[in-house]
Order: structure tokens, then sequence, then C-alpha cells
């Protein structure tokens, strides 16, 4: 096979070009490098930005709608705990009973709901809908519980959301036969756990049957403990803060 060789010239022409584009591309980097400015360092210290102080703790991407619809009806991290445990914040959420959504209210008590509000049923469900119709749901059992001091009274709320309000009534009547305190959650509590004996749920004053209360028992201990913990969060946030006001 005959060897190719190149000549001087067209040797010298492609060095030439080949130094000619590196020299280009060094000169572009270095105006690049000695143009760009800085604009944090070349601002004035009087003239930064300063972060805009939070004003509430950060529970989830709703805090703004809890605090928005709950201020009538409850402390809003009241209505994020509730949230929180019947979802952990998950607006897909179904349960196997099929409450559904970030309040996990049942599609019948949902629809009813929405007449009561006059809102149109056809409305396509959303978080923001969600939480108006958990806070309806809340303000309509404390009114059947109004006669329950207010410290008491978002237990038998609770009580009513997760397990059924006839079935607190229920207790309640039974409560009230063997002179126990009814307007006690925890007097209240082991007379509802008893709703499952065929001996207590067959009495003539109990009206909707057998319960087992397991769930609804821990549901609210479980709401009340992350309640709880919202507020020591929000507690230590407001210390903090007012720390940080007295040193400035």
């Amino acid at each position: 096979m005959q060897e190719t060789r190149y000549n001087g010239p067209e040797m010298s022409a492609k060095k030439v070009i080949i130094l000619l584009v590196t020299a280009a591309l060094i000169l572009i980097l270095f105006l690049t490098r000695t143009c760009k400015q800085d604009p944090v360092a070349d601002a004035p210290a009087e003239e930064e930005v300063q972060p805009k102080p939070q004003d509430y703790i950060y529970i989830s991407p709703f805090d703004s709608l809890f605090r928005l619809y709950a201020d009538s009806v409850c402390d809003w991290k009241m209505l994020a705990a509730i949230a929180y445990v019947e979802s952990k914040f998950d607006t897909t959420a179904r349960s196997y009973r099929g409450a559904q959504g970030l309040m996990q209210i049942m599609p019948s008590t949902y629809h009813h709901l929405l007449a009561k509000m006059g809102v149109a049923d056809t409305l396509a469900q959303s978080v923001e809908l969600d939480i108006r119709v958990a806070v309806k749901y809340i303000d309509d059992l404390g009114s059947l519980f109004s006669f329950i001091n207010e410290r008491e009274r978002m237990n038998y709320i609770l009580g009513s959301y997760n397990g059924g309000l006839n079935h607190i009534f229920d207790a309640m009547r039974i409560a009230r036969k063997n002179g126990i305190n009814r307007y006690n959650w925890n007097s209240l509590s082991p007379v509802l756990a008893s709703l499952k004996d065929p001996e207590v749920y067959n009495d003539s004053v109990c009206q909707y049957g057998s319960f087992d209360a397991t769930e609804t028992l821990n549901y609210v201990k479980r709401v009340n403990r992350k309640y709880n913990e919202y507020k020591n969060q929000e507690q230590l946030f407001r210390a903090i803060e007012k720390l940080a006001d007295n040193n400035k």
C-alpha cells in the first residue's frame, strides 16, 4: 500500500488554524472571567435583602388553609393534628372503609355536609374543600356537645369524628344509667369500650348496638398527642423568637 504524505505548506496551514482557534477560546474565557461580577459581593451591606421572619411554625404544606378555616372552630394546630392522624397529609389516601382525602371523611357524610354548606355536590373535590367540610363537621359536632365544658368538648368531637356520634351518645346514656360522669372523657372511655359486650349493647338505653371502641379511643389519644407536640413546637418557636427580639 502506497504511503500518503502531507506536504509542508498543508501542515503549516492547519497548525495556524488550530493556533488561532485556541487563542480565540483563551481570550473569550479570560474576558468572561474578568468581566463577570458578583452581585452579592458588590452590593452595599445596607441593601442586602433580609429574610422575612417566619410568623408560624411549619407543620404541613396545608398550614395556610388550616389557619384560614379553623379559627372560628378550633386551634389550627388541632386541625393539622387531625389531618396528620387521618392521612399523614396524604391527599390521595383512602381507608378500607371508604373514607378519602386529607381529612378522611366518609363520602356519605361529605355529601351531606356539602349540602348543608350550600356547595354544589358536582364541584370537584379538592384539598381546600376537604378542609372546609372537615371544619363544618367539627363545628356541627361541637354544637351537639355544647353542654360539655370547652376543655373536654374536643375529646367528644374527636371520638364522634372517628367512631360516629351515635355510639358516643349510647355510651353517655349507659354512663348516666350507671351513675358515671358522662361529661368527662376519661370517665366515659371505659363505658365506650364496654359497648362491645352483649350485656351492655343489649341494654334498652343503648340504641345503636355493638361497637368496638378500641380504634376510636386510640384515635383520640393520638390526635391529642400530636396536637400537644405541635403546641410545644410553637411554644419553643415563640420563646426563640422572643429571645432574638430581646437581643436586637
